[in-house]
């Protein structure tokens, strides 16, 4: 290793720690969240994104308005489609969000947005940031949320992955110092481990949750782990009905699939990487990812999403129609919760139950011998009709 190849990484890495704390100092100069029964119109915009994204979406759309029928023509809602959000747009750019589909996307404080392709070692593509990382970043949506919920396995768990920290904050800006070495960070923060410890604990006592499980592995990652769990630990103590436990990722997914110590998990807490890998394991336990959705909660906006990726092999072999709008459909639910139409979030929800679990007269395949991603959304208004 040469002295002038120090002193590059040594640079980046400056620039690096300057700009992460510039987003620290800018967290704490945020105010509240936004209320949205103050908003004279409520814009929701439709982001599909690529591959079956764009198919899914629409038809999560497609029951959204079917539901908040009403209020879409009273003008207290509107719905704004944005297109732009393709691996061939963000290539062409050569941004992770195209400045113009940005600029859309802010205009709208809640957000239905479908899967988009990251680009990978071996892709034809260039290695631009995921879409997805991309605009939590932008606008701030630091809280991930994911429920899975299922009664008769006594699960009832849901996930506070942090989102704009940890290894993902800044996982294209690693450094290739020379060819036999290369350097990725992990970045934490107190503003950005507090926001989310404490919206995980005022969401455990709005909800009648006992337990708070801070999931991390500060054994090994001593400083970033370490202050993530220390943190999380000091928020926990201004909610002293609620119990704190700690748990190292390694085991706690092995404790999932415990079926005497699951259901002791209630609330969990956790940084970016462990939660997007901990939260799929869960999926699989109601029916895989493509049964779930999940929020991007920030206090500005909210953006709510399938867990899955955008599929271009189904795409590419002509199956894009029968593509499972479920994990949409579960990111709607989270949606009407979020903008206070509860009573019609849980008319949703009990309608996906049935279609997807109880009644279950159609199923989707992702091939020709099962339903179209339309059939199964008309499946789900007629079921909401006879709610």
């Amino acid at each position: 290793m040469t002295q002038e190849q120090i002193k590059s990484a040594v640079e980046k890495f400056e620039a690096l720690i300057r700009e992460q704390d510039a987003r620290s100092e800018a967290i704490k100069q945020q105010g509240d969240f936004i209320d949205y029964d103050k908003l004279d119109k409520l814009t929701i915009g439709i982001c599909g994104g690529d591959g079956i994204g764009p198919i899914i979406t629409k038809e999560a759309a497609r029951v959204l308005k079917f539901i908040l029928d009403d209020e879409v023509k009273s003008g207290k809602i509107e719905f704004r489609y944005i297109d732009g959000l393709t691996i061939e747009n963000r290539v062409a750019c050569n941004k992770a969000i195209p400045d113009d589909v940005l600029e859309e996307l802010k205009q709208c404080p809640v957000i239905l947005k479908g899967p988009t392709t990251t680009p990978q070692a071996g892709d034809p593509w260039p290695n631009i940031e995921s879409a997805n990382v991309a605009m939590r970043k932008a606008l701030d949506l630091f809280a991930n949320v994911r429920p899975v919920k299922i009664p008769d396995r006594n699960i009832d768990w849901t996930f506070f992955r942090e989102n704009t920290e940890g290894a993902y904050a800044v996982g294209s800006k690693g450094i290739n110092v020379t060819d036999d070495l290369a350097l990725d960070f992990v970045v934490t923060t107190t503003e950005g481990t507090q926001r989310i410890a404490r919206l995980a604990y005022e969401y455990a006592r709005r909800n009648g949750k006992d337990r708070v499980s801070i999931i991390q592995k500060a054994n090994v990652i001593k400083t970033t782990d370490g202050k993530f769990l220390k943190l999380c630990k000091e928020i926990g103590e201004e909610y002293p009905e609620i119990t704190t436990d700690e748990w190292y990722i390694d085991i706690t997914t092995a404790k999932l699939i415990d079926e005497k110590r699951r259901h002791d998990f209630k609330v969990f807490v956790l940084p970016n990487l462990y939660g997007d890998i901990i939260t799929d394991e869960a999926a699989e336990f109601q029916g895989g990812v493509g049964t779930a959705g999940s929020a991007n909660i920030g206090k500005k906006y909210a953006m709510f999403e399938a867990i899955h990726g955008s599929a271009p092999r189904m795409i590419k072999e002509g199956r894009g129609a029968y593509a499972d709008p479920c994990s949409m459909l579960r990111a709607a639910v989270m949606l009407l919760s979020h903008i206070g139409r509860q009573t019609e979030a849980d008319k949703l929800e009990k309608a996906l139950d049935i279609c997807m679990i109880t009644e279950k007269k159609i199923s989707i395949t992702g091939r020709p011998d099962g339903c179209t991603c339309e059939e199964f959304g008309n499946y789900v208004m007629e079921t909401l009709k006879s709610l």
